[in-house]
Formats: structure tokens, C-alpha cells, sequence
């Protein structure tokens, strides 16, 4: 069982992270390299790998697919729209929180 939890998470760190790098490829329509400006370090491509690698896990994880297809499947949907999919994760942990009193003027 672990062993089999083990190669998923494996698998699916690798088409995530394929498909962020296609997604950023997409996004920005060339591979862009990491880079230091005077106050910020850009990560590049670097960046969306590591987006699309960490949507793709946490997706198979909290889904728990049956069969390779599906693992397949997840990941390469995860991986693609990683910002989108970790946006959902920290809305579904969130408990509920109470509605701020809008203000009229």
C-alpha cells in the first residue's frame, strides 16, 4: 500500500511538473530563465514546475484514483492549471469564516 502511494505521488510529481512547464511555455510563449533583479528573485520556469508539481500531488492525494488513467489524468489536469487548483485547496481548508458587515455610505 505505501509502496503503491509511494510510485502515485512519483508519477504524479512528474506530469505535473511537465504540464506547469507547458503551462508556462503557454502563459508567456517561451521557456524563461530564472533571474535577480535588485529586490526580487524571478524563478522562471522553475516556478511553475514547482506549482504544477505541488498541485499534481496534493490532487491525486486528496482524490485517491483507482486506476493508472485517472492518475494519469489528474495529474496532467492538476499540473496544467497548478495556481487554480492550489487557489481551490485553500478555499475548501479554510473553515468557515464569518461575513464582514458591509458598509454603506
Amino acid at each position: 500500500m505505501v509502496v503503491q502511494l509511494t510510485v502515485q505521488i512519483l508519477i504524479a510529481s512528474i506530469i505535473g511538473g511537465i504540464m506547469g512547464i507547458v503551462s508556462h511555455m503557454k502563459k508567456r510563449g517561451r521557456l524563461e530563465k530564472p533571474r535577480m533583479t535588485k529586490r526580487f528573485i524571478y524563478l522562471g520556469f522553475y516556478e511553475d514546475f514547482a506549482v504544477g508539481t505541488i498541485a499534481a500531488i496534493m490532487l491525486v492525494l486528496s482524490s485517491e484514483p483507482q486506476t493508472s488513467f485517472q492518475l494519469v489524468l489528474l495529474s496532467i489536469i492538476a499540473g496544467y492549471s497548478g495556481e487554480a487548483v492550489l487557489r481551490s485547496f485553500e478555499i475548501s481548508s479554510d473553515p468557515e469564516k464569518p461575513d464582514l458587515p458591509s458598509s454603506k455610505n
